[in-house]
């Protein structure tokens, strides 16, 4: 089969080139889905460049998230069909035109979604439902700050909170054009920061009456840190995705974890078990999938893409994403 490879097994965008892999060959508990479409998500890029191993077991080939439709399933597989339309989560192997993933990791395609937007779904809902309702334990009426507001996590977790009835969701981006987009969603944040020019803890403070929020949702790591910590309330909790700014913290004051009885938890989804990854697609499934929709769809919880890129272009996406200019999720089909 046909996939996108990395020359000399890491390196820039350049090294990206359609070569051959082999098919994978599923097991009794998997499908393999014929790929229609894969997105982009940050962690590509770290892997392009040899920076993030990929969990044991898993593809080499990147991509992580993707749709199409079941061209084969395996002898224990009593739940889906050949020819079934779906979209999947995967712990690597998406750019390219086959994929094997356990058969708990698909989600049945509705009709309402295209290939492209049900693509845009699995890493980013996922993730971004992880970190708020199974680690941080959001409630109706909470206050929430998340950073890192235009990226395609980012969108997806607004979004979420808005429909878990949160009081106020701020969100953080360093662009005054993004800002602009996301106050124009039909169920974007009620607040936004541009971080470089206002102090976000700060501002959070005065938004909330000086009580501070309740769940922060993190990617940037240990230039926020502290002031994330002065952001959060009492019982405060805060889950950390990533850590684009560096992982080294010089200075904290530890005193605020005690007396606030913070709650800090990091976590990242591709690393977790085959299990907590199927239990997690089924709680989503249940409680919030059915409610999306594309950018022009009647859900109450959209997927906004940035742009759409054909495969043979893929060294054109990765340099898109590197350059931090996406509101939304960039995407590639397989032509």
């Amino acid at each position: 089969m046909r996939a996108v490879l990395v020359r000399g097994g890491s390196g820039p965008a350049e090294s990206l080139y359609i070569g051959e892999a082999p098919k994978p060959q599923i097991t009794s508990t998997q499908v393999l889905v014929q790929v229609k479409a894969f997105g982009l998500n940050r962690m590509d890029i770290m892997q392009r460049e040899g920076g993030y191993p990929v969990p044991p077991g898993a593809s080499q080939i990147l991509g992580v998230e993707f749709s199409g439709t079941i061209s084969e399933v395996g002898s224990d597989v009593v739940e889906w069909k050949v020819g079934d339309h779906v979209l999947g989560l995967a712990g690597g192997g998406a750019y390219a035109e086959y994929i094997a993933v356990p058969s708990t990791h698909v989600i049945r395609k509705p009709d309402n979604l295209t290939w492209i937007e049900a693509a845009s779904v699995p890493e980013a809902f996922l993730t971004a439902y992880q970190a708020l309702v199974l680690i941080g334990h959001v409630r109706k009426n909470d206050d929430i700050l998340i950073h890192a507001g235009a990226s395609g996590v980012g969108i997806a977790a607004i979004q979420l909170a808005r429909y878990f009835g949160a009081n106020t969701v701020t969100v953080t981006t360093s662009k005054q054009e993004k800002i602009d987009w996301l106050l124009g969603m039909s169920n974007g944040p009620t607040h936004a920061v541009n971080y470089k020019t206002e102090d976000f803890a700060e501002r959070v403070k005065t938004i909330t009456a000086g009580k501070g929020v309740n769940v922060v949702i993190d990617f940037v790591g240990q230039s926020h840190f502290n002031k994330n910590i002065n952001a959060l309330a009492m019982d405060g909790r805060m889950t950390m995705l990533a850590l684009l700014s560096g992982s080294l913290v010089e200075k904290v004051n530890l005193g605020p974890l005690l007396y606030k009885r913070l709650h800090i938890e990091g976590s990242t989804l591709r690393s977790r078990s085959a299990a907590y990854q199927a239990d997690l697609i089924q709680q989503f499934s249940s409680n919030v999938f059915g409610n999306i929709s594309g950018e022009e769809g009647k859900g109450s919880i959209k997927t906004y893409i940035h742009k759409v890129y054909s495969w043979d272009q893929i060294q054109d996406a990765h340099k898109e994403m590197e350059a931090n200019q996406n509101i939304g999720k960039i995407m590639v089909e397989i032509t």
